[in-house]
């Protein structure tokens, strides 16, 4: 932890500049919510008119207030700021919260301010929290610096960190309508100082917190927001809502690879090294959180569906295995005793239909008979509004079995009026209820990948380079190849491949028909035509390639026709003649490729090859370095992958060269950030033994600073 940042969450007194005697100015609000909450440290309230506020007096500024001063929150015009800003260093103060707008994100002149302001903070040993924020709720110290409506927010288990002030202001009002507690509130707004990632590892820390959940708008330093969360999540759960899905894509992309590594398959990849559970909503990240928190995560995936109603128990057992778990097969003696206690005309199997005329007590049965079964991981209770029993009998019943049970429990009620109390008696016996059998399934998801990342090995999340350093060759070829940046020829990719031991097929540049007859049959036929330009990355868009070609004949006419082709697509393109390839011979297709993201760095890429890699998105993308493991998991998490073990005629092919390809490409990447893209597409595979060869390589070096 960050003991410069104990100020935030920890004060022994708080200075407000800009405290206002007005109930309609936010400043009132704020100093309300400070005397109200219980906080016990000094309370100062600053307003050059003087006077008393709520019976404390307000100062005329800074300088005058007594001790303990050690954070300040400001509510002042943002032109004010800087001078208060001073104020408070020359004061002592070690913190401050810039609640007021009008800095950066109002525009050029804003940014001027905000950066006066981080120059202030900088000279004076200040930490600054925003601008244009909300600043932090505790409510465990107790602690409020903002100037939200409370109402009857409850205290609670998760926190809560937010690049966004109005969504804390939805979480506050949602956790209160829901009946769900909140440990601690954060919210960043401009982050001209402290980040998501430097508050992410304090609120990990905080002793009240049992989930840390994130709303995120992008990250400044991707590595180290990754190291910060591998380490929270060693102890808690991290859930991440990260906006901006929208497909923007890499606009200068030269690459399948660059085009489909788009941001967000980045911050998949670097929450999925770091442990983090990425939600798709905002409901999704509550729903999780509650789940995560009340719940103990299960031994394993596979889950019981207890029911009333044939239908609700049909459409969660769709979800359950829609998200990523199973239907247990309930042991022989559950069974027998199941058939014991119900209906001929139940359902004994999985899910468990116990009928529309089951009472509360045959719900507390049959979940415990379930919970105790050894084949069980967790159930899922699902609850239409049962006709004969009031919906919160039933909830109690539930309740009384699943509290404190050593499995989850999760409870989708279906209905609106008539099950609202049963919710609120579930919820208050710390047992998630939601409103759809989907929403269950979901949540216990999310609690059995908690559970699966917990048991691992703690591991550093960028481990060392497999192999050591590449051979000082392949730096040579670098500097050799991209003095000015830029796109480099199959030839100079080929060398740094094969350099890192990738087999490359060979190519050689003909700058005329002639030329080609000639390397195609020192090579030996069948051959492969590819027009040889810079300009022309995805070269049989422009019908830049010829293949199969038997013929002194075929080769001649096929140069001659690439090079009209290609002037024709791209009358505009640099056209150094056609590289001449011998054709490979058959196997499996793939592609591998590599990208430097702009946040997270080196970013690898697998999945299927060929043509329609950019269609089909049968891809898999993990930041570099790689461990083993993690290029397993690639080829393992796409078809192409699985299809190298064999499949519907088609044979084995050898897999274990792939997997020395990707680790061999995260090597590079790793250790050399002036390659900036690089792709081979397809690396063809041949059978178990034979290898795996590049036939189609591009890359692109960054040019230099």
């Amino acid at each position: 932890m960050d003991p410069t940042l104990e100020p935030f969450f920890h004060p022994r007194g708080v200075v407000v500049v800009g405290a206002s005697q007005d109930p309609s100015k936010l400043g009132y609000g704020l100093a309300r919510n400070l005397l109200d909450c219980g906080y016990q440290g000094g309370i100062h309230l600053v307003n050059p008119s003087g006077g008393a506020l709520f019976g404390l007096p307000l100062y005329p500024d800074v300088a005058s207030v007594p001790e303990p001063a050690d954070l300040a929150v400001l509510i002042v015009p943002a032109p004010v700021v800087p001078e208060a800003l001073r104020q408070c260093a020359q004061r002592g103060v070690k913190a401050a919260v810039i609640v007021s707008g009008g800095f950066r994100e109002a525009g050029a002149e804003g940014e001027e301010l905000e950066q006066e302001c981080l120059r202030i903070a900088r000279e004076g040993g200040l930490r600054l929290l925003g601008p244009n924020c909300i600043g932090v709720l505790d409510t465990h110290l107790p602690l409020d610096t903002t100037f939200l409506a409370r109402g009857g927010l409850r205290a609670g288990e998760v926190a809560f960190v937010s690049h966004s002030g109005a969504i804390c202001a939805a979480v506050v009002e949602w956790a209160e309508a829901q009946g769900f507690g909140l440990s601690r509130l954060v919210s960043l707004g401009n982050q001209a100082d402290v980040t998501e990632t430097d508050v992410l590892s304090q609120t990990a820390a905080d002793t009240h917190t049992r989930v840390v959940t994130l709303y995120l708008e992008g990250v400044g330093d991707g590595r180290r927001f990754v190291r910060e969360a591998a380490a929270a999540t060693r102890s808690k759960p991290v859930i991440a809502l990260k906006a901006g899905r929208s497909p923007g894509g890499r606009k200068a992309a030269s690459s399948h690879t660059g085009a489909l590594a788009g941001q967000e398959e980045a911050y998949d990849a670097a929450f999925r090294r770091a442990g983090v559970l990425r939600a798709a909503d905002s409901e999704e990240l509550f729903e999780w959180a509650c789940a995560l928190s009340w719940c103990p995560p299960p031994a394993g995936r596979g889950f019981a569906v207890l029911t009333n109603a044939g239908g609700p128990g049909v459409l969660a057992a769709d979800a359950v295995e829609a998200c990523g778990l199973r239907l247990a097969r309930p042991s022989d003696s559950t069974e027998s005793s199941l058939r014991a206690m119900l209906p001929g005309a139940a359902g004994i199997g999985n899910p468990v239909d116990i009928l529309a005329s089951a009472s509360p007590e045959l719900y507390a049965a049959c979940l415990r008979l379930l919970l105790d079964d050894p084949q069980v991981d967790g159930v899922i209770v699902v609850l239409p509004p049962p006709p004969r029993f009031s919906p919160e009998s039933v909830a109690a019943a539930i309740a009384g079995v699943a509290r404190g049970a050593a499995k989850p429990v999760a409870v989708a009620l279906m209905g609106e009026r008539t099950v609202r109390r049963a919710a609120e008696l579930l919820r208050d016996s710390r047992i998630p209820a939601y409103r759809s059998p989907e929403a269950a399934a979901s949540a216990m998801s999310a609690l059995a990948r908690w559970g699966e990342i917990r048991a691992r090995s703690p591991v550093d999340p960028f481990p060392p380079v497999q192999g050591g350093a590449l051979p000082g060759e392949v730096a040579r070829l670098l500097a050799w190849a991209g003095g000015q940046g830029g796109a480099l020829d199959q030839a100079a990719c080929g060398r740094i491949l094969s350099t890192c031991g990738i087999r490359v097929l060979p190519v050689e540049l003909a700058g005329s028909a002639h030329e080609a007859v000639e390397i195609a049959e020192r090579l030996g036929y069948p051959v492969a035509l590819k027009v040889a330009s810079p300009d022309i990355p995805h070269k049989s868009d422009a019908g830049g390639v010829a293949l199969g070609l038997h013929s002194p004949t075929m080769v001649s006419k096929g140069f001659e026709r690439i090079c009209a082709n290609a002037g024709r697509a791209l009358p505009e393109a640099r056209i150094a003649g056609v590289h001449v390839q011998r054709m490979a011979r058959s196997g499996q297709e793939v592609i591998v490729g590599a990208v430097q993201d702009p946040q997270f760095g080196p970013l690898v890429m697998f999945g299927s090859g060929g043509v329609e890699a950019e269609q089909l998105r049968d891809v898999a993308f993990e930041l570099a370095p790689l461990a083993p493991e993690d290029a397993e998991r690639m080829v393992e998490g796409t078809w192409a992958g699985r299809r190298l073990r064999g499949h519907r005629g088609l044979p084995p092919a050898d897999r274990g060269s792939v997997i020395s390809a990707i680790m061999a490409m995260a090597r590079l990447v790793a250790q050399h950030p002036a390659v900036a893209e690089i792709e081979i597409n397809p690396l063809v595979v041949l059978e178990p033994g034979g290898g795996a060869v590049a036939v189609d390589v591009r890359a692109r070096l960054r040019a230099p600073d």
